[in-house]
């Protein structure tokens, strides 16, 4: 069953993002005449904030051509185009085409243009600072549920993708390996709560929890019955309460 890389308390897929220029500034110290010339580097916020912008544009148009015509068919050339910048500047920006497609999932993760530390994400230190097992999947099902409607659409690309094309599929592969990991993680968060039914292990709760909250099991309930997000949520995180806990 192939899901989403939906995460939770895991660093985004390696990637750098793109550092503003920094602009040598040399000269005289005040009042020290025939001292050498001492260096300071800075940072432009005009070179940061067009940095960001041209990011933001090159994120953009790649998810949308990877929605209109897919992974395969997401060129570098497409993505500059539909950003109005060169190609030279896609890959000084982003990267080649397999690392944009890896910001573009980052970004519908993160709901940003750029990849967001999990741990630095708000949902995640919630569910840390969380006391209790329901509260835990509360919060998880509330954040699967945003996450889903910026995801679902990219997701299911790369999944189409991933039959024929061998990018796309080790693309997915890495994803899925680290998000069942991730569930594992989570598990034993909840486990700790000492809430969750004493016969079912980690491993099975985490397996539970992932085939779950992948983009088919959204796409089928959403898309292919109708439900609103809402429900959606509520649905989940009570099926999960019922599932794991010892007393939901």
């Amino acid at each position: 069953h192939r899901c989403s890389p939906t995460d939770w308390r895991k660093a985004p897929l390696d990637q750098t993002p793109l550092d503003p220029m920094d602009v040598p500034d040399a000269g005289p110290r005040p009042g020290a005449a025939g001292d050498k010339a001492t260096t300071r580097a800075y940072r432009s916020p005009l070179r940061a904030s067009q940095a960001a912008e041209t990011r933001a544009a090159i994120v953009a148009a790649a998810r949308d051509l990877v929605i209109t015509e897919g992974f395969t068919n997401t060129t570098v050339r497409k993505i500059a185009d539909r950003a109005g910048v060169n190609i030279d500047t896609v890959y000084r920006s982003v990267g080649k085409k397999p690392e944009v497609l890896r910001v573009v999932i980052e970004s519908a993760l993160s709901g940003l243009p750029e990849a967001v530390p999990a741990d630095q994400r708000d949902y995640v230190r919630r569910i840390a600072d969380a006391s209790s097992g329901r509260e835990k999947l509360d919060i998880y099902a509330a954040a699967i549920t945003e996450i889903q409607q910026r995801l679902a659409p990219i997701y299911t690309a790369l999944a189409d993708a991933a039959r024929t094309d061998e990018q796309s599929s080790a693309l997915w592969e890495e994803i899925s390996r680290r998000r069942a990991a991730n569930m594992r993680r989570f598990a034993a968060d909840l486990r700790g709560t000492g809430q969750m039914r004493a016969d079912i292990d980690d491993d099975t709760a985490a397996d539970l929890i992932w085939s779950m909250n992948g983009t088919e099991y959204w796409v089928l309930l959403v898309e292919h019955r109708g439900w609103p997000p809402e429900k959606f949520r509520e649905r989940l995180a009570d099926t999960w309460c019922r599932l794991l806990l010892a007393e939901p």
